[in-house]
């Protein structure tokens, strides 16, 4: 029997408790790492508790079966009090049928890494043998059947590792892990390492790889430590280049505010309440002088050790289900944004009982052959943050540490000093991102600090240098804050804004646009079997810079703003003023787990349903624009396209209330609350909902014929029915 068909007995018997001092040397027998259930919480409690007598009796605890002994060693001083190093040999001489042990004279201890299927990965290192020419690296073979979840190490010599990345056919391969693990490879589970790689690599580097090391061989060992899931060995292993983040920075190359927009979706997601974006000047002593600092904090629910990990991971599996109310999917949303604002990131996490920080870095990693990203973790006890040594030794937060401080500006008084900054519930994300991204000798975000005040001129902006339009057919008008305002964008970002956002330290004052236009219709209607809804009128502002489209949201959030569709596309003239609002979650989303929207959260790809789309809405709104607006109408001199409700949003409850006809929005104050004029209510007093309009179709037009074309487009969707 083989240790590894040992592992599949259900119970251990424990045959005897020595001193570790009466036990024969072990340092040399070999060696593999042993673990409980990590989704059991009472193994988990009862095996600490073991755990803990080893460590404090320094007792060995000694477990026999068949031909094989084991010797479960007490953790040493600092070490992982979750984890134990198990070694094993014969009882008598020999080998063990599929599996050739070392005689302990002959056995370097092995250096081990293990990874967890929960994410984590810690790394650590017996003591060598002196003499030994070839060091031992490690393949890791995964047991779900066996109670405590363990995982093993088997050790074999770094030529035979070579010998495998050599076999030129699956087969080969296959027969080499049979020959040298004494097991079948079907065995062996995939390991993740879009959740694990990360920090095995950092710890390679913390604990220190041998210098001498090369290239190749570090290939090798990782190409051994990832096992397809087709079992086709070593095949599918990828060497993350640090070039790759300018790469992911290019996502959002077209417009910078989409990276801000990433940020804000993690926000939302996290549930924040406030949200506070700006730009400030820090020292960095790296460069010795003040640079700018793009910060984002919010107070959402924080992130885990484990949230982390995936947040700096690159890509993750997309969810089965569609959450209608989260917006991230793709994986990749703060590496791109953070990527195309500035070279380095620093982000730290807080939950109610946890804190992590990590540094994504271009400077780190300069001149790298792959990449690094330290990250450190700290678990509450009482009043105070300790190092976390359940996901990451001591010895490798420390070193990660000290990278950090070495490439940032943040060191330990640093953090201590923005970790103040969290909410009364302690709770949220604060994201740094500097040396930020250059326009010529300047940088491409203008930044202007708010001032105390209610005019429009005292808020904080962030602008985007050029002022460039977005590229927009049948658009003329230049003026479109917009496209380089974040506190413009910020304004319409969601379809049913909560979250209190700042910019520079100004309040944005939040433009539910479905709620704040005049001659407001509701058209309901099916396209592709899937109800669409849109919100159709008159908006004075957008009149007056000479704008007009449709604005379509998905899972709540703004993708594309001022499409402009049927005949605004041909005449600049036409649906001046009009604007549309239409959440197109379901029609995106394709029922198979596929949404057909761009990974930058930008646009949609060309498919049916967004073709479909653009036909019915351009329809819609000739309609629209036919009964309410085509003809020649004599006004009075200054007259406004007044909204048909005005709304305002309490600052505490963040319910939406209408204001009475006549009543003057301009003399509410900057904060207004629910209990002051005119509402005059309590915060629980359910939010106010709006009428839908009926839409009837108008006469024909000489330029185009609208009866003709809903006529023919309805046919057309009776037709594919049929």
């Amino acid at each position: 029997m083989t240790p590894f068909e040992f592992i599949g007995v259900q119970n251990w018997r424990i045959s005897g408790i020595q001193r570790r001092t009466k036990v024969f040397p072990i340092s040399g027998l070999p060696q593999f790492f042993l673990q409980a259930d990590p989704v059991d919480s009472y193994q988990q409690q009862e095996w600490r508790l073991f755990m803990g007598f080893l460590k404090k009796h320094d007792r060995v605890a000694i477990v026999e079966f068949e031909s094989l002994v084991f010797y479960i060693l007490p953790p040493d001083t600092g070490a992982i009090a979750d984890h134990a190093v198990v070694a094993y040999q014969e009882k008598s001489v020999g080998s063990v049928p599929g599996h050739t042990l070392l005689k302990p004279k002959e056995a370097a201890a092995a250096r081990m890494v293990t990874m967890l299927d929960s994410g984590k990965s810690e790394e650590f290192s017996g003591s060598s043998a002196t003499n030994v020419g070839e060091r031992d690296v490690c393949a890791v073979k995964h047991h779900p059947d066996f109670k405590f979840q363990q995982e093993a190490v088997v050790c074999v010599s770094h030529k035979s590792v070579q010998e495998a990345c050599r076999s030129q056919s699956r087969e080969e391969k296959r027969n080499f892990f049979d020959k040298n693990f004494g097991c079948s490879s079907e065995r062996v589970s995939k390991i993740n390492l879009e959740k694990q790689s990360l920090d095995s690599k950092f710890q390679q580097e913390a604990v220190g790889h041998s210098a001498h090391e090369s290239r190749d061989e570090a290939h090798c060992r990782s190409q051994l430590m990832s096992v397809p899931q087709d079992n086709s060995f070593g095949e599918n292993f990828v060497r993350v280049d640090p070039s790759y983040l300018k790469t992911l920075g290019q996502t959002h190359s077209g417009w910078v505010f989409g990276a801000i927009a990433e940020l804000v979706d993690n926000s939302r997601d996290a549930k924040a309440a406030n949200l506070d974006i700006s730009i400030d000047n820090v020292y960095s002593k790296v460069l010795g002088k003040d640079i700018p600092m793009l910060s984002v904090i919010d107070d959402g629910h924080g992130m885990s050790h484990e949230g982390l990990v995936r947040m700096v991971s690159f890509g993750r599996k997309q969810p089965d289900v569609d959450n209608p109310d989260h917006i991230g999917r793709f994986g990749i949303g703060f590496k791109t944004g953070a990527m195309r604002l500035g070279q380095d990131a620093f982000v730290l996490s807080q939950t109610i009982d946890s804190r992590s920080i990590a540094f994504l870095s271009q400077s780190l990693n300069e001149g790298k052959d792959n990449l690094e990203i330290p990250i450190v973790s700290y678990s509450r006890r009482g009043q105070v943050m300790v190092i976390n040594t359940t996901v990451q030794s001591k010895e490798l937060a420390d070193y990660n540490l000290k990278r950090i401080k070495e490439f940032s500006p943040f060191d330990e008084y640093f953090i201590g000093v923005k970790s103040g900054l969290f909410s009364e519930k302690g709770t949220g994300t604060q994201i740094y991102i500097w040396n930020l991204d250059k326009w010529g000798l300047t940088y491409c975000l203008e930044w202007q600090t708010g001032r105390s005040g209610n005019s429009s001129c005292d808020q904080g902006d962030i602008l985007i240098r050029s002022r460039r339009i977005r590229s927009r057919p049948g658009q003329i008008s230049q003026k479109v804050p917009l496209d380089y305002s974040l506190r413009s964008y910020m304004e319409v970002i969601f379809l049913d804004p909560r979250m209190k956002i700042s910019v520079q330290g100004s309040l944005v004052k939040t433009r539910p646009l479905a709620r704040s236009l005049n001659r407001t219709l509701v058209v309901e209607d099916t396209l592709l079997g899937k109800p669409v809804k849109l919100t159709l009128g008159r908006s004075q502002l957008e009149w007056e810079q000479m704008n007009c489209g449709i604005f379509l949201y998905w899972h709540g959030r703004l993708i594309e703003a001022y499409k402009r569709v049927g005949g605004m596309v041909y005449n600049a003239d036409m649906g001046r003023g009009v604007i549309g609002v239409i959440d197109v979650t379901n029609l995106m989303d394709d029922g198979n787990g596929h949404v057909w929207v761009h990974n930058n959260k930008q646009g949609f790809q060309d498919c049916e349903p967004y073709a479909e789309l653009e036909q019915w809405l351009g329809i819609q709104s000739n309609i629209y624009w036919d009964k309410n607006f085509d003809t020649l109408a004599v006004k009075k001199r200054n007259g406004k396209y007044e909204p048909d409700h005005e709304w305002v949003q309490c600052d505490k409850c963040r319910k939406w209330r209408v204001l009475p006809s006549g009543f003057d929005s301009n003399k509410l104050p900057q904060q207004w609350f629910c209990q002051l004029p005119p509402f005059e209510q309590q915060c629980v007093i359910p939010e106010q909902q709006t009428g839908r309009g009926i839409i009837t179709v108008d006469a024909k037009r000489s330029q185009y014929l609208a009866n003709d074309t809903l006529l023919k487009f309805t046919a057309e969707k009776k037709s594919q029915g049929s």
